[in-house]
């Protein structure tokens, strides 16, 4: 199933099911209006199916406003360095553990909103990343069991601020600058992709240049590894995200470096789930 987050008629949050071109208002038929109050329901994915038959409510996808599709999950972890190429472009060797972080939702923003260039730096960087949405509580979770506890995939692109995230050992403040990261456009379901998402072909397009281009298999820890070494330290929730981190090609890294700047367009898309599109604007204060 793909599930989409929009503003519905009367400006609330709302959750549809996608069918090609059209959209089923699943809140309309009493579902919640957002995917981690869904997936915090006994069996709430298995609802979904139900409510779109009762469904009166079928939406036109190109007349909606996409919201990312979980605005405010109570953990959203990111990983660095999780392609060997990438870390090596990066100055760093592989690392022998999952470096985390955190990403605050006020970091991000939904497919075809812009993403914002501080007036503080010009060194604003874009990162393909696969992201596996949780979908049950779990700890200390057995990595031959981590799969069973992925609801599904998403996309986002992983903005950072480079002179901001190297002023000190922590990458924090330079990877959660206000709409500096894109995510979307939707959610599908684990089982609609391989296990794991393995095997997808991961791409990043500046302008209609492809920068990024790598395979989820290329990632030092799987999805299954990720899922086990975060619960370790903490209970993993019901909509929890992990965006499992980038491959080569980041702008740093290039010679000339490429940073993202007003007027650009940037693509991630990932086989199988779809392309999540963000056009670039530089901030303007009032």
């Amino acid at each position: 199933m793909r599930i989409i987050a929009f503003v519905d008629s009367n400006g609330q949050p709302a959750l549809g099911l996608r069918t090609g071109s059209q959209v089923v208002n699943l809140t309309a038929a009493g579902l919640p209006g957002t995917l981690e109050e869904l997936l915090k329901r006994p069996d709430g994915l298995n609802q979904v199916q139900d409510a779109a038959s009762r469904s009166k409510e079928h939406l036109a996808l190109a007349d909606l406003t996409l919201l990312p599709p979980l605005q405010n999950p109570s953990k959203a972890f990111a990983i660095g360095l999780n392609y060997v190429d990438h870390a090596s472009e990066s100055n760093f060797d592989p690392p022998k553990h999952p470096v985390l972080f955190q990403r605050f939702p006020s970091s991000w923003v939904a497919h075809d909103v812009p993403l914002v260039r501080p007036r503080v730096s010009t060194q604003f960087d874009y990162e393909a990343e696969l992201v596996a949405v949780i979908g049950k509580a779990g700890r200390y979770i057995r990595k031959e069991d981590a799969l069973d506890y992925v609801a599904g995939y998403s996309i986002f692109n992983e903005g950072s601020i480079r002179d901001y995230q190297f002023r000190s050992g922590q990458w924090l403040w330079g990877k959660n600058f206000d709409r500096s990261g894109g995510f979307g456009p939707e959610f599908v379901t684990a089982d609609e992709l391989p296990a794991g998402a393995k095997g997808l072909q991961v791409t990043c397009r500046l302008n209609g240049e492809v920068l990024q281009n790598a395979n989820t298999t290329d990632m030092i820890f799987d999805v299954a590894t990720l899922v086990a070494a975060c619960s370790e330290g903490m209970e993993l929730q019901p909509g929890d995200i992990i965006i499992t981190g980038t491959p080569s090609g980041v702008g740093l890294a290039r010679n000339p470096q490429v940073w993202l700047k007003d007027g650009d367009i940037c693509e991630v898309e990932i086989e199988g789930i779809g392309v999540l599109r963000n056009p670039v604007v530089d901030e303007v204060l009032a």
